[in-house]
């Protein structure tokens, strides 16, 4: 089963929220309908990037990775270095 690591973005006021899933869709319509108490208050929430892997241990490798980042600069420089790959 594959699994998806990704980067919301409030349209509030462009606040960043990070996680994994493994069903994308299903996840963004969770933090849009406010049924996930970090994210309700700053939705609607679009999807800023995401990128499938092959298991949930490397997607928690990779949220944890993303999460450690704690700075907005990097994780951009994150995303611009992986979409350009």
């Amino acid at each position: 089963m594959s699994f998806f690591i990704y980067i919301l973005q409030s349209e509030i006021d462009g606040s960043f929220y990070i996680g994994q899933t493994n069903n994308l869709d299903d996840r963004l319509k969770r933090h849009n309908a406010g049924l996930e108490r970090y994210s309700r208050t700053k939705r609607p929430w679009k999807i800023f990037w995401s990128s499938q892997v092959e298991s949930r241990a490397e997607a928690m490798k990779l949220e944890r990775k993303l999460k450690n980042f704690k700075s907005r600069k990097r994780i951009i420089e994150f995303v611009l270095k992986a979409t350009s790959r």
